[in-house]
């Protein structure tokens, strides 16, 4: 066999290995990386690079993995868009954490959000108390999004993030 064509059919084994992995283990762990999550994906990297490129480690041997890397994702995203089934399998919906002041205990508990986590993020959104949340959504990307009940709130949110927009087309 073409020695290059085994380094891309390597790197796209690994690749789908990589994205079977990340969905069994959840998108909570990517939506907000600390250290040790930063040390594990350098350290897959590091483990996976000898399985896409075996002995070659050439300049050519790695721009092949990469350009079969690369290839697949566009593929895979191309895919996606085109065909929602593919997308349903590799992309979670968003999920209802919180529903006018009501907590969803089963879906905290299978998603693995500790009420400290939860706590945080309605934090961040300028609200003290769950029972002051409208709609609390977990995003397919990991993050927590917060809508609260108190109309000032969603107001405050809104002219902040128009004034911003104002000032960057001012300058």
């Amino acid at each position: 066999m073409n020695p290059y064509l085994d380094i891309a059919l390597r790197s796209v084994a690994v690749y789908v290995f990589m994205v079977v992995a990340l969905r069994l283990f959840g998108k909570k762990e990517l939506s907000q990386l600390n250290p040790a999550d930063i040390i594990l994906i350098l350290l897959i990297s590091n483990a996976v690079q000898n399985a896409m490129v075996g002995p070659d480690t050439t300049l050519l041997g790695g721009l092949v993995a990469a350009t079969a890397l690369l290839v697949l994702n566009f593929i895979l995203k191309k895919a996606m868009h085109r065909f929602k089934s593919v997308e349903g399998l590799l992309v979670d919906k968003p999920q209802i954490l919180i529903h006018n002041g009501k907590l969803d205990f089963k879906l905290l508990s299978k998603l693995d959000i500790s009420n400290d986590e939860l706590k945080e993020a309605i934090r961040e959104h300028g609200i003290e108390h769950f029972t002051e949340v409208k709609l609390a959504v977990f995003e397919p990307d990991g993050n927590i999004s917060v809508i609260s009940g108190d109309v000032r709130l969603r107001e405050t949110h809104y002219k902040r993030r128009k004034a911003k927009k104002t000032l960057v087309r001012a300058q």
